[in-house]
């Protein structure tokens, strides 16, 4: 005898459902991608590389790292320490695994698959990217506040929105785009110098900074303020018609040791936050 099946409305919605998909279509589509996969070429990739001024000591971070060969190179052409590719698409991290141990680096380097946006690369020294210009602004907050200054990055095709690069490059059809993290200076900062108290007040717009450098005389604006990684230069017009020239290293968020130049003469000096 035969038995009858009865189907309740949820299972022939599902079958209906899964009739409609075209044939050999998968039922659980990927995620979903930002971007397609367009491989950087390998001229691009070593002037990528040499912009960032690789060395062996580094943590080279590749977001978006699609078939791994920007971090292959860094790893078996400039000695990186280690290179760590990330990418959404699983397809393009398997093969970035199976390029890496085909290249015989596969100890130094790993692929994650993840979303750039909530992958921690706080460990960069060195951060490679080729997304979208959309991208690289929403991940600017990320390079700037999680990164520690001194950090290089090299994004090919796209730039950062109003943060200006550092340095930009043509290699073929391709442009490349290279800054420096910068330290967080914005604020007022004071020393001793020669019996007389200086003020400095900086207000910073990436790598750039402006300000009043007072003290020893009439309060004066700074010019060609430059802040790389963690390194302070700028001058400001001193009495009498000269000029001083100030060379400080941040060390930590509340000190810059520094050397300032006038007249002839140096003199080191430790400026200290004042707010």
């Amino acid at each position: 005898m035969k038995r009858r099946i009865r189907l309740v409305p949820s299972v022939l919605v599902l079958l209906a459902a899964l009739a409609a998909l075209p044939f050999g279509a998968a039922a659980a589509p990927g995620p979903a991608l930002d971007i397609h996969f367009v491989p950087t070429p390998e001229d691009a990739v070593k002037r990528m590389l040499e912009m960032a001024e690789v060395k062996p000591s580094d943590v080279v971070y590749d977001l978006g790292s699609g078939d791994g060969r920007i971090v292959i190179s860094a790893v078996r052409d400039f000695k990186a320490r280690k290179g760590i590719g990330v990418d959404l698409d699983p397809v393009r991290v398997q093969e970035g695994i199976a390029n890496a141990k085909a290249a015989g680096v596969s100890d130094r380097v790993q692929f994650i698959e993840g979303n750039v946006f909530k992958v921690d690369f706080s460990e960069a020294t060195v951060v490679t990217m080729y997304l979208l210009t959309r991208i690289n602004i929403d991940l600017r907050p990320r390079i700037l506040n999680e990164l520690r200054p001194g950090t290089r990055v090299v994004s090919h095709q796209f730039d950062m929105g109003d943060w200006e690069p550092d340095e930009t490059e043509h290699v073929g059809k391709a442009t490349l785009y290279a800054w420096t993290v910068p330290a967080k200076v914005e604020g007022s900062w004071k020393w001793e110098m020669d019996g007389n108290g200086y003020q400095l007040q900086i207000e910073q717009r990436y790598q750039k900074v402006s300000g009043n450098l007072s003290g020893g005389g009439p309060g004066a604006p700074i010019r060609y303020g430059l802040i790389k990684g963690d390194r302070l230069t700028f001058e400001a017009p001193v009495r009498g018609g000269g000029t001083m020239r100030f060379d400080g290293k941040v060390v930590g968020k509340d000190a810059i040791e520094g050397i300032v130049s006038a007249g002839g003469s140096s003199q080191k000096i430790v400026a200290r936050r004042a707010n």
